[in-house]
């Protein structure tokens, strides 16, 4: 059951995750959180000494205001939705935006969040934090996305793995009531003929209410990010569920090769578990 979401706010009036995460708590009758992060200019310490403390206080300024208009711009979307929410600034320098909303994240059933644009490292740093250290689902929308939530047809990519059956069951409130769900798996070669892959999983969401198809890909050649996101398109999915890969390297998160490829390039919306 999801009943609390926490969104991260975009600076940036054209990103639709606002609209997207406003419509999801709509349909789920959940509490909506939005957040907005006011960063700390990052200057390399050889540069200190030639930026005055004006300089460094404007830009706080200005990101401390931007943070502002994009909660506002937040509670005035919501408004009429009939939905209950709140809206939070909240002062992070760059390198600790990550940490800062991976721990708010733990308190909420369900983070939603932008794709990363090029030059954004913030919104980069947003994805792994929550991904990686929040011990909750991420649903990660891509900043071309203008419509809200949708799962009238949904992809399930599944491979077997701890992470892939933690996305399954994270999802299991988002997909009850889809039209078309589809699980499927991706092979490098043919297999057993007698082996249907995902046939397990697929019984056991038919006992939670979820019929689903199976469907075995074999792409060789094909890389598998750009694999699943082809199908997507095929299929017209509304909403693709996978687990998410990756590490930590000396305090960094290291993303997962399909993982990282799905976060790039991604044109559905994604929900991602580690």
């Amino acid at each position: 059951m999801i009943k609390d979401i926490l969104v991260s706010l975009s600076n940036e009036a054209k990103n639709g995750v606002a609209t997207y995460a406003i419509s999801l708590a709509a349909k789920l009758g959940a509490h909506l959180t939005g957040v907005a992060f006011a960063e700390d200019p990052f200057v390399p310490g050889s540069m200190f000494d030639g930026v005055s403390a004006s300089i460094i206080a404007g830009y706080q300024q200005e990101s401390k205001n931007a943070a502002k208009a994009a909660a506002a711009k937040f509670e005035e979307a919501a408004r009429g939705s009939g939905i209950t929410l709140e809206s939070r600034v909240i002062d992070s320098s760059l390198e600790g935006i990550g940490d800062s909303f991976g721990r708010l994240a733990r308190r909420y059933d369900i983070s939603v969040v932008s794709q990363s644009e090029r030059n954004k490292p913030a919104e980069t740093l947003i994805i792994e934090g929550a991904l990686f250290d929040s011990g909750r689902p991420i649903l990660v929308v891509p900043y071309t996305q203008r419509e809200g939530f949708k799962a009238e047809r949904v992809l399930l990519c599944w491979d077997g793995s701890r992470s892939a059956a933690r996305a399954f069951s994270d999802a299991l409130p988002l997909i009850r009531d889809s039209g078309t769900v589809e699980i499927v798996t991706i092979a490098t070669k043919e297999g057993n003929k007698g082996e249907i892959a995902g046939a397990d999983i697929a019984h056991h969401l038919a006992r939670h209410g979820v019929k689903a198809t199976l469907n075995r890909i074999v792409a060789p050649d094909t890389d598998i990010p750009n694999t699943i996101l082809s199908h997507a398109a095929d299929t017209s999915s509304d909403l693709i569920v996978m687990g998410g890969y990756g590490h930590s390297r000396l305090r960094e998160f290291v993303l997962g090769g399909a993982t990282r490829g799905i976060l790039q390039s991604m044109t559905v919306p994604t929900l991602l578990a580690h």
